[in-house]
């Protein structure tokens, strides 16, 4: 069993993974580079995160039970993610860790997946300005 799958039995189960989502919800609520992502209402979001997160951990099997496959890419393909909404995303997504107050190892294990997984879900580059005359 890797470090990850045992996060969730570490932390306590659900709970932290609560705190977590719904810090990091709250933040993305009140962010204008990130909100217009989202649909208005914000509740099956959260749902769906929180069952992903803590299966991803090691927790019960719940997102893919009522979802299949996570197939994050594709699931976030219809969204414009540039460097901008990768760097607010992270930011809120590792604040939200710390406020939901996971200590080590499972702080780090989580920082870490969120910053990869996001830098993944990258799927547009932003114009620089310089076109390539030819």
């Amino acid at each position: 069993m890797s470090e990850e799958q045992n996060i969730y039995e570490l932390v306590g189960g659900d709970e932290p993974f609560r705190r977590l989502v719904d810090s990091f919800y709250a933040r993305v609520e009140r962010d204008p580079l990130l909100r217009p992502l989202f649909p208005a209402d914000l509740e099956p979001g959260k749902q769906r995160q929180f069952l992903f997160v803590t299966q991803y951990f090691g927790g019960p099997p719940r997102y893919n039970e009522l979802r299949g496959h996570p197939r994050l890419r594709m699931r976030h393909a219809p969204f414009s993610i540039g460097q901008a909404e990768r760097d607010a995303w992270v930011g809120h997504m590792l604040a939200a860790i710390d406020e939901a107050g996971f200590a080590e190892p499972a702080r780090t294990a989580l920082r870490d997946y969120f910053e990869r997984a996001a830098t993944f879900m990258i799927n547009h580059q932003a114009n620089s300005g310089l076109e390539l005359i030819g």
